[in-house]
């Protein structure tokens, strides 16, 4: 039987599953569309889901670091200014609505730092520790709206999808914006004309991370009249942003007065001439910021600016190592299923950090260091039975020399 206006039986079907009406209890029809007792009750059942109320994890600053420590190596100092920040901000969510007490401020966080020094996996653990909605974004890949590119509402899409568009719960989420240093503005001043990868983009982003009730694209893509849009209100999203900020130390030298002692603005300016840039970028400053290429009023949306360290061969060792997903403990996992147990000397382990040094890439090379040493084995050891321990030595990682194998009799 069905519910409104009846239609001819051999047209009506559910216009979700497709079900014609001689199959299910009832077909409600709408103007233009049905839909069948099933589907009514599925979409019951999701709407009752997206309501279920999510209590936000608020860990305390030394706990959010701690948890920081089991999965990223070294950026002490990044690590407790970044807990700090986001305990700040959950604090300040769960203080909405109450008329007592002062209104506190949002805590979005900048971080400055090489390629692979472990930005964007403090970001990711962050959200897992806290269970939040993550999305990451690049920011190269976003231009000012109604240019060939990515509009920056975008950015919260993919936050929503992460929430499986559960609303309320995006609203509370985490947004990463990596390469946030490549829309600087192209000139030292005040654009009167479009400037669409810099100073445009940088406008664009303003406006969701300083809180606004953003017109997102369902589906992503361009924006485009009489589209139907989802409202997602950003002023309680933490924004974390992050980039290298390339030749920001040598800013920072000029300002400190370092310049007077003779490096000039030759070609192949080295930091080691007023100390390391790690240095620097620890005494970094907003007015630095604006004279590489940041617009003043995008910089004073990020009240918390830390500097991650360049990794050390220590560190990357470490990396290896110690976290609870290390690489080498993953791929001992991988072969322990195999029934091998594999080891790797301390030579060999300090010969792949130097490697991924030397690489430029930072914590990034790691991997494909691993997986380029130990392709061969994964491929002939699943079908060798014998095989019971391999031994990684330095000469397999500097010479690809073939490892020690212990088999059985």
């Amino acid at each position: 039987m069905t519910s409104g206006n009846r239609k001819d039986k051999h047209t009506a079907s559910c216009s979700f599953c497709g079900r014609p009406e001689e199959v299910v209890e009832k077909l409600i029809s709408g103007t233009q569309a049905f839909i069948c007792d099933k589907c009514a009750r599925l979409c019951i059942d999701i709407i009752d889901k997206k309501s279920v109320h999510h209590e936000l994890k608020l860990l305390k600053p030394k706990e959010i670091k701690a948890r920081l420590d089991e999965y990223v190596v070294g950026q002490d100092r990044a690590k407790r200014t970044i807990a700090v920040a986001v305990y700040n901000h959950y604090k300040r969510i769960r203080s909405l609505g109450k008329e007592e007490g002062v209104p506190y401020s949002k805590s979005n966080v900048l971080l400055l730092g090489p390629t692979g020094s472990g930005k964007t996996l403090m970001a990711r653990t962050l959200a897992q520790i806290l269970d939040v909605p993550f999305a990451i974004a690049d920011a190269t890949t976003l231009t000012e709206a109604g240019y060939v590119g990515e509009d920056v509402e975008n950015i919260v899409l993919r936050l929503v999808q992460s929430a499986d568009y559960d609303i309320a719960r995006a609203e509370t989420g985490i947004i990463y914006v990596d390469e946030i240093d490549k829309i600087r503005k192209t000139t030292g001043n005040v654009s009167i004309t479009r400037d669409v990868s810099g100073e445009g983009v940088q406008q664009a982003l303003l406006k969701i991370v300083e809180g606004t009730i953003a017109n997102v694209p369902p589906k992503g893509g361009r924006k485009h009249p009489n589209q139907e849009y989802l409202k997602v209100n950003t002023e309680n999203i933490l924004f974390i942003i992050g980039g290298v900020f390339f030749n920001l130390g040598k800013i920072i030298a000029k300002r400190l007065g370092s310049s007077t002692i003779g490096f000039g603005e030759r070609e192949g300016f080295t930091l080691e001439v007023v100390g390391n840039e790690d240095y620097l970028l620890s005494l970094v400053e907003p007015e630095d910021l604006i004279q590489f290429g940041m617009i003043p009023e995008f910089v004073g949306r990020f009240n918390s600016i830390v500097n991650c360290n360049e990794l050390t061969i220590d560190d990357l060792v470490n990396i290896l190592i110690k976290p609870k997903n290390a690489i080498i403990k993953q791929y001992q996992q991988l072969f322990a299923e195999e029934g091998v147990g594999l080891h790797f000397t301390d030579e060999a382990l300090r010969s792949m950090a130097e490697k991924a040094k030397l690489s430029g890439t930072g914590a990034r090379a790691l991997r494909m260091i691993v997986e380029n040493l130990l392709l061969d084995l994964m491929f002939e050891t699943p079908s060798d039975p014998t095989v019971r321990e391999i031994l990684i030595e330095q000469q397999c990682v500097l010479e690809n020399s073939p490892p020690i194998v212990k088999r059985s009799a």
